[in-house]
């Protein structure tokens, strides 16, 4: 009986594995980046200091593409990316980064997963690629965290501004 049991839960987590679509999977290695914890403790002449940030980040699937429509701003660098919903159902994207308006092509969501090609002023393009995401903060083992939905995007070539480099990039929704 127990050999049964056993075999029929192989059998279904094999099938969930193998049941996800290649966007999915994107949308989860993506948002997986987004993710990280880091829990130090040092001790010295008696005094203990311990830092402890845990982030976690999900991909949300919303049933409908409408739910998606709205502003995400990234603050820290003055980036907005403005999602809409056209009366006939076409996505249409635009973004303010690094004073300059930047224009999408292609938009498309297939789950948690958006990709579009960018197109910007001096007619240049880039591949883009996000997930919309469910990010939450925790700053100690026992805190509950917070929460912020928003679209986590892989830049095609890292960002450099204030005397850093950005590799991910989260712009928080503004609703």
């Amino acid at each position: 009986m127990r050999t049964g049991v056993v075999i029929a839960f192989v059998i279904v987590c094999a099938v969930n594995i193998f049941a996800q679509t290649p966007a999915q999977t994107r949308a989860q290695e993506i948002a997986a980046g987004f993710s990280k914890n880091k829990h130090v403790v040092k001790e010295k002449y008696g005094v203990r200091s311990e830092k402890y940030k845990d982030v976690r980040s999900e991909a949300v699937v919303r049933q409908n593409v409408r739910d998606y429509a709205g502003a995400y701003e990234l603050t820290d660098l003055g980036y907005v990316i403005n999602i809409q919903v056209a009366s006939d159902g076409r996505l249409e994207m635009n973004a303010f980064e690094n004073n300059q308006q930047v224009r999408f092509e292609n938009v498309r969501i297939d789950g948690a997963l958006i990709t579009a090609s960018k197109i910007y002023q001096d007619g240049s393009t880039e591949k883009f690629e996000g997930v919309f995401l469910n990010r939450t903060e925790r700053n100690s083992p026992t805190d509950a965290g917070v929460t912020t939905f928003g679209l986590g995007v892989v830049p095609a070539a890292p960002v450099s501004a204030h005397g850093l480099t950005y590799d991910k990039l989260f712009y928080q929704a503004k609703h």
